[in-house]
């Protein structure tokens, strides 16, 4: 882990980013999503919970879609090292540098709010013991809404996945991948950044998404036709900050972070209301040009919970550490073992 770090910080320095810390008077808060998101609106009102709190002693400025040119996936590198002083991080973005990190809830695998309220608290567990690891702590959680995620195509409706086998899907993680590739799905990850575009040339046919939070970047513009696949439960993002920073910094400004972070959690664990968010958000796509098609059939979702499964389990041996203890833990929270 220490010479991954070294070589990135020497790459860093060659690129010309700067490491050095802001002043006493000021913590960076480094947040990949973009501003439109829900998430960063909580995000906002929790800086300005801690600002409000601190009386402008220290004072917390939220970075909002990746402004700063930190990539999502380089935070177990750039963090410890204090290229920012904190970071919102997604455990399924760091698959790279911590290999148990992805494997430990993989989306799909749990499709109910009761199910996944039983996992929460071990997976926060689990995270915070993994990142205090690379010498980040984790200061405070977001939690993630229980979404529906929709194959979105360019050209013609896809609501099969006999149908899907002949299209190129976009998807994020590399899970979906190996999942989509046991169906027979040619599936490839594209950043979310790079996605309208990959939509509109025409990289991929089709792309794998959450209709809530399809309007944030576009979609309906580069789509036609959409139908529900499955629904996903993610761990909750994590805010962190370097341990050493965090062991060096003010009791008071600890407790004010930790009691806003609280506030953070329970404002964003909130579940009941996410269907109705999810039917309003397709309304306001269809306004935008999107024709909704039928779902998935219940026999392609269970083909496809069966090929997560079996993911799972192949991904958490292959990452081999912690990773399969980690799956062991959270099945055991489900009530599977």
């Amino acid at each position: 882990m220490n010479e991954i770090i070294k070589s990135f910080t020497i790459g860093m320095t060659a690129a010309g980013i700067s490491l050095t810390a802001a002043s006493a008077e000021e913590w960076r808060f480094n947040n990949f999503l973009p501003e439109t998101r829900p998430e960063s609106a909580q995000l906002e009102q929790f800086v300005t919970e801690v600002n409000d709190a601190l009386g402008g002693e220290t004072t917390l400025k939220l970075y909002s879609g990746g402004s700063l040119g930190l990539p999502n996936t380089d935070t177990l590198r750039f963090l410890p090292k204090g290229a920012v002083e904190m970071s919102l991080m997604w455990a399924n973005y760091l698959g790279r540098d911590a290999p148990a990190l992805s494997s430990v809830v993989v989306q799909g695998t749990i499709g109910s709010i009761e199910e996944f309220e039983k996992a929460i608290p071990t997976v926060r567990e689990i995270y915070e013991e993994e990142f205090a690891e690379w010498d980040v702590a984790s200061v405070g959680y977001v939690a993630i809404p229980m979404l529906s995620v929709s194959v979105f195509c360019r050209e013609e409706p896809v609501r099969t996945l006999e149908d899907l086998k002949s299209k190129k899907l976009r998807v994020w993680a590399r899970d979906q991948v190996e999942a989509f590739t046991r169906l027979g799905v040619s599936a490839q990850i594209i950043p979310q950044e790079e996605m309208y575009v990959a939509m509109k040339t025409g990289v991929v046919d089709c792309a794998l998404y959450p209709a809530l939070y399809a309007h944030t970047v576009s979609l309906q513009e580069v789509s036609k036709y959409a139908s529900f696949l499955y629904p996903m439960a993610s761990g909750p993002y994590v805010i962190g900050v370097s341990a050493d920073l965090w062991a060096e910094t003010d009791e008071t400004f600890k407790a004010v972070i930790s009691e806003a972070a609280d506030d953070l959690w329970d404002r964003t664990n909130q579940y009941e209301a996410d269907y109705q968010r999810e039917l309003a958000a397709r309304d306001t796509l269809a306004e935008g040009g999107i024709v909704w098609g039928e779902d998935f059939s219940d026999e392609d979702r269970q083909a496809f919970v069966a090929s997560v499964t079996e993911t799972w389990k192949m991904l958490a041996e292959e990452a081999g550490g912690n990773a399969p203890a980690y799956r062991e833990r959270v099945l055991t929270a489900l009530g599977r073992n």
